[in-house]
C-alpha cells in the first residue's frame, strides 16, 4: 500500500538520556497509529502495522558530540527540527560551554546560549546540500550582543531565513516549570522560496504573518542583514550624550533609607544636610520612596556630631572588611562614600536597564543633579533636555525592540549596543529646538497626574490624552528627521529607516563596511 509516503524509518532522533530516548520511540509509534487512524476516516484505508516492521531510530548520546553523518548522511531531503535545550552564559554548565564553544570552534561561546550550538552544527551537517533546518529557540538569540556573534557565520555560509516566529511565550505543562519566551527559525540554502515572518501581539497572542518584501534579517525584520555590535566609547551619533551606570554603594544598604526610615534620619539636623532622593528601575519607573546618605562633600567633624551618622559609616567599613573582593576591602578605608560614584553634575536623563515590553514609550525621565541614580539605571548629562526628547520617542522604542536584548520579554536597555548605535541623523539647531520642546510638553503633561507613577501614568488602558499627544508630536518631529512620511510612520516603517540610516552612518564609520542582502532578491 503506498498511501503513506511517510513512514516512521523515516524519522531519526539524538536523545541525551536512554529512558527518554525509549520514551520518544514509544511516542512515535502512538503518533503513527493517530495519523493511521485519520487516513483511514479520510481515505477509508490505512497502512497495516502488525508485525511492527519499521520504527524510529533514537541514538541515544550527546547531540552536540555525536557526528550527524553516522546518524543519518545529509542528503536533499533532510529536514533537521528541534527544540533544543536552552542555556545562557551564566546558567550553562562548564560542561556545556565547552560543547558549545566547540559546536563553534572557538574557545570561548560568550554571550551565546546553549542552543545555538545545534545551529551551529545544523548549518555545517546540511551544508552544500538542499536540505533544511529549524529549531526552537531562546528568544535571545535575535537580541542584543549575541545576533552579531551568531548570525555573520551561518549566512556566510550561504544560509537565509525561510520562515521564523518572532517572541512568543511557551509554557511548559510540567508541575512548576516557567514561561519561556522563544523564536522560531527556519533555515534554508535556496533563494527561490519567499520568506515567511509571523508576530505576536503579546507574548500569548495568536501569530500573524507579516509582509516580507525582500529578506528577513537576523533581527527578526524585513530588511538586510546589519549587525549592531556593541559599541564602546563615543555614540555613532556625535550629537549623543555618552550614557553610563549610576552610582553603585556596596553598603550593605547603612547608606540607604526607606521612605519611614528617611522621616525618623530627618530629625537628626547633621544626617538632614546630607540626605538625597535615591533612584533606580524600581524607584524610577514604580515611584518607590527612597533616600541615601550622599557624602561626598562631608565634614569630617559631623561624624562626631551624629551618632545616627557615625554608626552608617561604621556599619559599612565592617561589611567592606568582611567581603572577599579586595577592591571592597580597599574602599573600607572610605566607608562614606558609594563604592563606585558616577553621578551627574547637572540635570540628567535617567533610564532604567529593564522596563516593561507593554508601554509606548520608554519610561525613562530627566533628574536634578541632586537626585542620586544608582547602578540599576544609566545616565547621561542632559542639561537641555534633548536627550530625553531622543529617547521618549517611538522611533527610539522601536531601535530598543529591535536590536536590543531583553529580560524575558521586557525590554533590556544597554547603553553599548541600543544607545550608542542609535542612527541618529544630524540635527540642526532649529529641529534640536524643536524636539527639546516637544520633549519639554511630555514632561509638563506628566506634570498634571503628580500622584501617579510612571508605570501607572503609561499603563496602555490608563494612558492620559494629554500625555499621549504630547509624545505624538514629539513623534512627528524625530520622524521627520529620519525622513518618514506621514504614511511611513509604523513600526514596520520605522525600522526601515533606522536600519537604512544605520547603513549609511556605519559605513561612514567604518570604510569597507557591507551590508548583507539576500541572494537572489535585491
Amino acid at each position: 500500500m503506498t498511501i503513506a509516503q511517510v513512514t516512521l524509518d523515516h524519522f531519526y532522533g539524538i536523545e541525551i538520556d536512554e529512558w527518554p530516548a525509549r520514551i520518544a520511540e514509544t511516542a512515535m509509534f502512538m503518533i503513527d497509529r493517530q495519523c493511521d487512524l485519520k487516513l483511514k476516516e479520510r481515505f477509508g484505508q490505512a497502512p497495516e502495522r502488525l508485525p511492527i516492521q519499521r520504527e524510529a531510530k533514537i541514538v541515544v548520546g550527546n547531540a552536540l558530540r555525536i557526528d550527524w553523518e553516522q546518524v543519518l548522511p545529509a542528503g536533499n531531503d533532510v529536514v533537521v527540527a528541534g527544540n533544543p535545550p536552552f542555556s545562557g552564559r551564566h546558567t550553562r554548565s562548564k560542561e556545556q560551554a565547552t560543547d558549545l564553544a566547540n559546536a563553534w570552534q572557538v574557545k570561548n561561546a560568550g554571550h551565546l546560549d546553549y542552543v545555538t550550538g545545534w545551529h551551529a552544527i545544523a548549518s555545517r551537517y546540511l551544508s552544500g546540500t538542499q536540505g533544511v533546518f529549524a529549531f526552537v529557540s531562546t528568544n535571545s538569540v535575535t537580541q542584543g550582543e549575541p545576533v552579531a556573534l551568531m548570525f555573520p557565520k551561518i549566512l556566510e555560509a550561504g544560509w537565509r531565513i525561510k520562515f521564523a516566529h518572532r517572541t512568543f511565550a511557551w509554557t511548559s505543562e510540567a508541575t512548576g516549570k516557567a514561561t519561556v519566551h522563544c523564536v522560531i527559525l527556519g533555515f534554508t540554502q535556496q533563494t527561490t522560496d519567499k520568506p515567511r515572518l509571523f508576530a505576536y501581539d503579546t507574548p500569548t497572542s495568536d501569530p500573524v504573518e507579516m509582509p516580507v518584501v525582500d529578506s528577513i534579517n537576523p533581527y527578526l525584520v524585513d530588511g538586510p542583514s546589519i549587525f549592531v555590535r556593541k559599541r564602546t566609547g563615543r555614540p555613532l551619533a556625535p550629537h549623543l550624550p555618552v550614557m553610563e551606570y549610576g552610582s553603585m554603594p556596596n553598603d550593605g544598604g547603612y547608606l540607604i533609607f526607606d521612605g519611614a526610615g528617611a522621616a525618623e534620619a530627618l530629625q537628626d539636623p547633621i544626617v538632614a544636610k546630607y540626605l538625597r532622593r535615591y533612584v533606580g528601575a524600581s524607584e524610577l519607573i514604580h515611584g518607590v520612596e527612597r533616600w541615601c546618605l550622599w557624602l561626598v562633600d562631608m565634614d569630617p567633624a559631623d561624624v562626631k556630631r551624629s551618632s545616627l551618622l557615625r554608626s552608617r559609616i561604621e556599619a559599612v567599613r565592617a561589611t567592606r572588611l568582611a567581603s572577599r573582593n579586595p577592591d571592597t576591602v580597599q574602599r573600607a578605608a572610605t566607608p562614606h562614600l558609594f563604592w563606585f560614584i558616577n553621578q551627574p553634575t547637572t540635570a540628567y536623563l535617567c533610564v532604567p536597564q529593564v522596563f516593561s515590553e507593554n508601554r509606548q514609550w520608554v519610561t525613562a525621565a530627566r533628574l536634578n543633579s541632586d537626585v542620586i541614580a544608582n547602578n540599576r539605571v544609566y545616565t547621561c548629562p542632559d542639561p537641555d533636555g534633548f536627550g530625553f526628547a531622543v529617547i521618549s520617542s517611538a522611533m527610539f522604542l522601536t531601535w530598543q525592540k529591535t536590536v536590543g536584548g531583553r529580560l524575558e520579554s521586557r525590554y533590556n536597555f544597554s547603553g553599548t549596543i541600543v544607545w550608542n548605535n542609535l542612527p541618529l541623523p544630524p540635527v540642526d539647531v532649529d529641529v534640536r529646538a524643536a524636539m527639546i520642546e516637544a520633549g519639554d510638553a511630555v514632561i509638563q503633561s506628566r506634570s498634571l497626574y503628580p500622584d501617579r507613577s510612571l508605570a501607572d501614568l503609561y499603563e496602555p488602558r490608563r494612558l492620559p490624552g494629554e500625555v499621549a499627544a504630547a509624545h505624538e508630536t514629539l513623534d512627528r518631529v524625530v520622524d521627520e528627521l529620519f525622513g518618514l512620511r506621514v504614511d511611513e510612520r509604523s513600526e514596520a516603517g520605522r525600522q526601515h529607516a533606522l536600519f537604512e540610516q544605520f547603513a549609511k552612518m556605519q559605513a561612514l564609520a567604518s570604510p569597507g563596511a557591507t551590508i548583507r542582502r539576500a541572494r537572489g532578491r535585491q
